[in-house]
């Protein structure tokens, strides 16, 4: 077991309690992961940060990992999963912190600065934009989420990708050199329907059509990163955030790098990350 793994803490919050991995003194930085990832997907972030002078706070969210896994989509929702992190945060007695956040951690990072602002001093997402992004909405970027819509069928979307030895699974995550890690993750019993449940729960078919409704302006420095190897996001909905976010907005690029670029190019988005996170 690593040192990482040694420093896990059970944190009780909106009712449920959490594993939550603590590293280092220093101002806060909070990680958030997306599906179907855990805590681990920021293995190599979580040295940079601490080194740098931080305390790193990284949680699994609900339905993965270590985390509790509730049945119903209707347990998903993203403002439901804001208020188990302010609750991780009110625990822990952390006040204010520099969130990151990547796929639907970065969707619930935006959330959460948005409705709490006194909550983040600064922002960092990963592949994912703005809720408002005008690039969001490309029919090119509505054919690559083909997936979310799939995922909406119970069962059927399980049972394709366990079938022959996890191969949906295997093609969907494009073979990584660590699928097998995810495959032991999602075996577990209710894993997968927990992480599809988040698909479930905050991308219904019929939302296109839905009115858009309020979302509080964001006024703390953001940093975007994206990656041109990203297969399910096109560079658009996070790039052209800027034209929605209100506070200093910052874009970069990572070349040679899957969704996962964090994991691909740790060095390269370790430095970006630092480097925005000691920007005055």
């Amino acid at each position: 077991m690593s040192a990482f793994e040694e420093n896990k803490t059970l944190v009780e919050a909106n009712g449920l309690q959490f594993p939550v991995q603590i590293e280092g003194d220093g101002p806060a930085v909070l990680l958030l992961h997306g599906f179907p990832d855990s805590h681990r997907l920021w293995r190599n972030q979580v040295p940079a940060l601490v080194e740098a002078g931080y305390q790193v706070i990284v949680p699994d969210l609900r339905g993965f990992g270590d985390a509790p896994k509730p049945e119903g989509a209707e347990n998903y929702r993203i403002p439901l999963v804001i208020r188990d992190v302010i609750g991780i945060l009110d625990a822990l007695q952390i006040e204010k912190v520099k969130l990151i956040g990547h796929d639907f951690g970065a969707a619930t990072a935006w959330g959460l600065t948005a409705y709490n602002p006194k909550r983040v001093e600064k922002l960092a997402v990963l592949s994912v934009g703005h809720p408002r992004s005008p690039g969001r909405a490309s029919l090119r970027q509505r054919e690559l989420s083909w997936y979310m819509l799939y995922f909406q069928f119970e069962g059927v979307a399980e049972e394709w990708l366990r079938a022959d030895n996890w191969q949906g699974l295997r093609d969907f995550m494009r073979h990584r050199a660590d699928v097998e890690d995810y495959i032991a993750d999602l075996a577990r019993p209710g894993a997968l329907t927990a992480g599809l449940n988040w698909y479930r729960g905050n991308l219904k078919p019929s939302l296109p059509l839905q009115p858009a409704g309020e979302f509080p302006a964001i006024n703390c420095p953001v940093l975007g990163i994206w990656s041109d190897g990203d297969n399910y996001l096109l560079e658009d909905g996070l790039k052209r955030s800027g034209e929605v976010v209100q506070g200093p907005w910052r874009y970069e690029k990572i070349e040679g790098a899957t969704h996962w670029l964090m994991v691909d190019r740790p060095d390269e988005t370790n430095c970006l990350l630092l480097d925005f996170l000691a920007e005055k």
